[in-house]
């Protein structure tokens, strides 16, 4: 039996929501909206951070396959740069649960702020992607989508090491834009170099 909750209210449809890729330097930050059935069996969901990346993978078919509904979006760069890093993780969130062929009647975030969405109430969560699953589900979902856009985003720009680093700020990817600067996937007001002060 798993030891995540199937659901905080038990007579309402609910959607987990969560996100990835806030931190990085460089990419989308992704965010998925999960309606899982109440009784259904995924073995091995859990948070996606304290999964190995064939786990993950292994869960996001299982997710997709078993979900009422799911549903993944992004907010890119240079909205993150507009909008702020909060926000547009709240916006992608927004289009994630916009994206669901089925209105849930109550909203799982993960963490300690959001932004109401329409009419749907909605209950922040700490570390809700180890307490809930809908919300462990959204976040294996939101980690693996975002990793494989990052793959395919290594291919046209190898320098920066995102591969491995999926645009997170690692040495490398630190040292790489020391040594030839942004390109047009990057954060442009995040710190990106070490020489580069704090924008906000």
């Amino acid at each position: 039996m798993s030891r995540l909750a199937a659901y905080l209210n038990k007579d309402l449809t609910e959607a987990g929501c969560d996100e990835a890729g806030r931190g990085c330097l460089a990419g989308p930050v992704v965010a998925a909206a999960v309606i899982l059935p109440p009784r259904v069996r995924i073995p091995g969901l859990d948070d996606s951070k304290k999964l190995t990346h064939e786990r993950r993978a292994a869960l996001r078919t299982l997710i997709e396959e078993k979900a009422i509904a799911w549903a993944v979006a992004v907010v890119g760069p240079e909205e993150i740069d507009v909008l702020n890093i909060l926000r547009a993780s709240f916006i992608a969130m927004h289009r994630a649960i916009d994206a669901l062929h089925q209105r849930p009647q109550h909203l799982l975030i993960d963490g300690n702020r959001f932004i109401t969405y329409a009419d749907i109430p909605h209950t922040c969560l700490v570390k809700g992607d180890g307490r809930f699953r809908s919300i462990a589900a959204a976040s294996i979902l939101a980690k693996t989508h975002r990793d494989e856009l990052m793959e395919r985003l290594h291919n046209d720009h190898p320098e920066y090491g995102w591969a491995i680093n999926k645009g997170y700020p690692t040495v490398d990817h630190r040292s790489a834009l020391d040594r030839i600067g942004p390109c047009v996937h990057h954060r442009k007001s995040f710190r990106l170099s070490y020489a580069q002060p704090e924008l906000f």
